[in-house]
């Protein structure tokens, strides 16, 4: 490490606030229209998500006012993946962050974005995760986080470095827009053949509803390998290329797994209900998940049959618990059978784009690599940030 580079803790650099106790709001308290409040379920890649966010009235606003975002603000998750946070940028000016997220401002020392990323490297989140307390839901307070180590250089150091890792997110950001625009495209052109199709067949007449399998976690032979082993957690948009796990090819003779190929349609059946993936790479799979599969049909046409019937069985789930999908939920859902000439049709649409969205999403994972190698020599002062190049 660079002599020129600062040591302090997190405490004495940044203000850290955690959200409203549960006292100050409730769910009951929440509007149609009015100020966004981010919970957990909100922190995404950098940005937050901004599906189904919850809304609070002006006077509610007021009254939790300590509780709303800065620009520049890091958000991490209170309880649960306790390294996981977002960054506000200006479009997030003035929003709240709920019980369950805490709340981290540079001083002006820090440059934001530098905090942002520098609280992202591996070694912190590795660091969070052990200052954690509980075994089974995993807590942080802000004491506990004002106790990070934090290391910075100069100001105009710390800007140079996240003007590359930026340049490498944004290049990111755009390559996901593209897939977005190009999967509703595709989802589009399906639905419409969809639509018109008269003959009805059940899912399982159609396509095969297959599992999966974990070998043993006592065995090392079988773990740390070079085959992905797809869990709940893996789930890619909408291509999944790496996953947390990997197995051997000791591990898959011995689970009740085989390898699927790349393009194999992956639903989650325990945990995260209902999520649908594509394999990017050929992988196995654990049992909290279904590989659907039909050699007679396209696999692209299979995944986007899957994405309408786990609609359908949502929709059908509302006001139930959707926590569990298990093969009989398949084999009572009914399909609508494209012909051969309108499965050729949609195909001559949708193979184009489907190939451009998994071209993309490999490109996504090599600048994430880039990123994620870069970040902590950057950090370190190991790299000369005018040494690269992007």
């Amino acid at each position: 490490m660079r002599s020129d580079i600062k040591k302090t803790r997190l405490a004495l650099m940044a203000d850290i606030q955690t959200g409203p106790f549960g006292s100050q709001l409730h769910k009951e308290d929440y509007v149609e229209n009015g100020t966004p409040i981010v919970t957990v379920e909100h922190l995404g890649e950098r940005r937050f998500a901004m599906q189904n966010l919850p809304y609070v009235s002006d006077e509610d606003c007021i009254r939790l006012d300590k509780y709303r975002m800065l620009e520049g603000d890091v958000v991490f998750s209170r309880v649960g993946s306790v390294d996981r946070c977002s960054y506000a940028f200006a479009e997030n000016n003035g929003w709240l962050f709920s019980g369950r997220c805490i709340r981290v401002r540079a001083c002006r020392e820090i440059d934001s974005l530098y905090l942002y990323y520098y609280l992202k490297s591996e070694a912190i989140k590795r660091f969070v995760r052990s200052i954690a307390v509980g075994a089974t839901m995993p807590s942080i307070n802000t004491k506990l986080m004002g106790e990070i180590p934090l290391l910075y250089p100069s100001i105009k150091e710390q800007r140079n470095m996240v003007h590359i890792l930026s340049v490498i997110d944004d290049k990111i950001e755009r390559n996901i827009a593209i897939n977005k625009n190009l999967e509703e495209q595709a989802r589009a052109i399906f639905d419409l053949f969809y639509s018109r199709a008269v003959e009805k067949v059940p899912f399982t007449q159609l396509i095969k509803v297959l599992g999966g399998g974990t070998p043993k976690t006592t065995e090392g032979n079988f773990w740390n390998g070079d085959i992905p082993f797809f869990t709940p957690k893996d789930i890619g948009a909408p291509y999944s290329l790496r996953t947390e796990k990997y197995i051997t090819e000791a591990g898959l003779a011995n689970c009740n797994s085989r390898l699927y190929p790349v393009n194999t349609t992956f639903v989650t059946a325990r945990g995260t209900v209902g999520k649908v993936s594509l394999a990017g790479v050929p992988m196995a799979m654990n049992q909290s998940c279904y590989a659907l599969a039909n050699d007679e049909i396209h696999p692209l046409l299979t995944y986007f049959y899957t994405m309408n019937t786990v609609r359908s069985l949502r929709h059908k789930a509302t006001g139930a618990v959707f926590d569990a999908i298990i093969t009989a939920d398949f084999e009572r859902e009914l399909l609508n059978k494209l012909s051969s000439d309108e499965s050729s049709q949609v195909l001559s649409h949708i193979v184009p784009m489907m190939e451009s969205i998994h071209k993309n999403s490999i490109g996504i994972a090599r600048l994430s690599e880039l990123r994620d190698a870069l970040l902590p020599r950057l950090m370190l002062g190991e790299l000369d940030v005018s040494s690269i190049k992007l």
